[in-house]
């Protein structure tokens, strides 16, 4: 894989968008210093200069169905996951798509295709992930770094190496293997106890717990009546007690 680093930009995502085609596939595009990071919903990530990976995959997959995104999803997610277990901490993937260490986020990650027909011709995943941050000043609840998790402080490039390592074995597996259940099996919450969402289309908290996550990104609640819920993205939220 190819790995570019870049000083300064606003978005690595957006970056990587205004320097295509000149970019190749697969590249993993870092920045040191990323003033207007972009997540889920539009939040903003924060990231102190130099500490923290802030970085962009670019890939262009062949003949991938557009009705199948929620596979690339999976395959940047769990690269990242089986990242963080190597370093010794328990993530998991907090539908869709964040990656956390208990109750705390250490990882975000946003994804945007370029599709033509039924096809995904680019896919750009961009994530911020907590390297040797100790200190957060924003009013994000629960964000925490590795550094802060196990006590050492980690070279920036060797672990962009090792994180576009292990992006560039998902990716490749995704082409050819079914992920899906690797995902369910790293799933935050996916541990058949109750716990509390918001439901933001009935306007309501309930407690339920994660029944499955469909192949194409459904998440599927169950109630203690019994009752299933079906959720597609910003449909509903974790409701997260420290």
């Amino acid at each position: 894989m190819n790995i570019i680093r870049i000083e300064t930009t606003n978005s690595t995502n957006t970056w990587v968008a205004e320097h295509e085609p000149s970019v190749s596939s697969p590249s993993l595009i870092y920045c040191i210093s990323q003033t207007a990071g972009r997540g889920q919903r539009g939040n903003h990530w924060e990231s102190e200069p130099g500490k923290n990976i802030t970085a962009s995959l670019v890939f262009h997959p062949e003949n991938f169905p557009a009705n199948e995104q929620f596979k690339i999803s999976e395959a940047v997610a769990i690269a990242l996951v089986e990242y963080l277990q190597e370093k010794g901490v328990e993530a998991k993937v907090k539908w869709p798509n964040d990656i956390y260490i208990g109750n705390k986020k250490i990882c975000g990650i946003l994804v945007e295709h370029m599709v033509m027909g039924k096809y995904i011709t680019r896919s750009i995943a961009g994530f911020g992930l907590n390297l040797n941050q100790k200190e957060f000043l924003s009013d994000a609840p629960n964000p925490v770094s590795l550094t802060q998790l196990t006590g050492r402080e980690y070279k920036l490039e060797e672990e962009i190496e090792e994180v576009a390592n292990h992006l560039e074995k998902s990716i490749t597996t995704l082409l050819h293997e079914n992920l899906h259940g690797k995902f369910l099996r790293n799933l935050y919450r996916h541990d058949d106890s109750y716990h509390k969402f918001y439901d933001k289309v009935r306007n309501e908290t309930l407690e339920a717990k994660i029944h499955t996550v469909t192949p194409a990104g459904i998440l599927i609640l169950q109630t203690e009546t019994g009752e299933t819920r079906d959720y597609a993205f910003k449909e509903v939220e974790f409701i997260i007690n420290e």
